[in-house]
């Protein structure tokens, strides 16, 4: 029965075709009939959205991509520091554990659930301030997927100035894309292209962990999706594909973030809602606030 239900909730979402409410539909379905922890939704959503990326990147121009980076990648690296070692002492102010604020500050500068994941064990967590940090994180996401786009309209921002907006100011790139998505396909192409500079600076992110925390790693852990991203943006700028390819391309990445983005929201953790405290909640409030005001003001 279940699985009846996943298959009328997923063409449901696609139908509707709205980031906002596929991610919202995923997290009623996950309420209403209490998955199992291995239940498969919450297994590939992550990976589907980040298929879908890689499709994106192969409607991309690889020339219009340098020239958005070349306008604003400076200010994302800017954003990303800034946001971080300020996320960070905000949290050691207030009192926050020390490796739960550094999981958040994280989160909060580069790629959320995905910068956590990749710190966390480089850091040795602890399994609840793991939970603690992608369920804030993830709260926020769903908050900005449905908000950032009313902002828009009310700011009559352009497409270009709402594609930049998203990418400084949202943690998840699955959430940049999908608020990025309903406002227009320039936006998503600015969005995603910012997005990736950003998430760029996992590398650099994962060194200092290992560096300040004295713990070592085999690997980087750095998302391979990113490296397939920039292949397909420079296939794409080689092949120069048709105008019915590129279309193509943009439908399955379409697809791709729909269903994504609900089963990401089939995720929710109900026993993770209630172990959140005020702190670590506070902390990552307040920085978002300020990334979003901040945001705004360069735009």
């Amino acid at each position: 029965m279940t699985y009846i239900f996943i298959i009328v909730f997923l063409t449901l979402s696609l139908w509707v075709g709205h980031a906002a409410l596929a991610l919202l539909l995923g997290v009623v379905f996950s309420y209403l009939f209490r998955l199992s922890e291995d239940f498969f939704t919450k297994k590939i959503g992550t990976k589907i959205l980040q298929t879908g990326i890689v499709f994106l990147g192969g409607s991309l121009s690889l020339s219009e991509a340098a020239k958005i980076s070349g306008d604003f990648l400076p200010w994302v690296s800017l954003f990303v520091i800034a946001t971080f070692f300020f996320a960070f002492l905000l949290g050691k102010l207030i009192g926050v554990d020390k490796k739960l604020s550094f999981l958040l500050a994280s989160g909060s500068a580069i790629c959320g659930g995905t910068a956590i994941a990749v710190v966390a064990p480089t850091i040795k967590s602890k399994p609840e301030e793991l939970i603690t940090a992608l369920t804030i994180v993830f709260i926020l996401n769903v908050i900005a997927v449905i908000i950032f786009p009313l902002i828009g309209s009310l700011l009559e921002l352009s497409q270009l100035q709402f594609g930049t907006f998203v990418a400084l100011a949202i943690h998840d790139t699955a959430s940049v894309i999908g608020a990025a998505s309903i406002f227009g396909e320039e936006a998503v192409e600015v969005a995603a292209t910012l997005k990736i500079g950003r998430t760029l600076w996992l590398i650099p992110l994962v060194l200092f962990s290992a560096w300040y925390f004295r713990e070592k790693r085999s690997s980087f852990g750095f998302p391979l999706f990113i490296i397939f991203f920039i292949v397909a943006l420079i296939l794409n700028s080689i092949l120069s594909p048709s105008y019915e390819v590129s279309y193509f391309l943009k439908q399955v990445n379409k697809t791709c973030l729909l269903v994504g983005l609900f089963c990401i929201g089939s995720q929710i953790d109900q026993r993770a809602l209630r172990e959140i405290t005020i702190k670590p909640l506070f902390q990552a409030i307040i920085i978002w606030l300020i990334v979003i005001t901040s945001a705004l003001w360069i735009i």
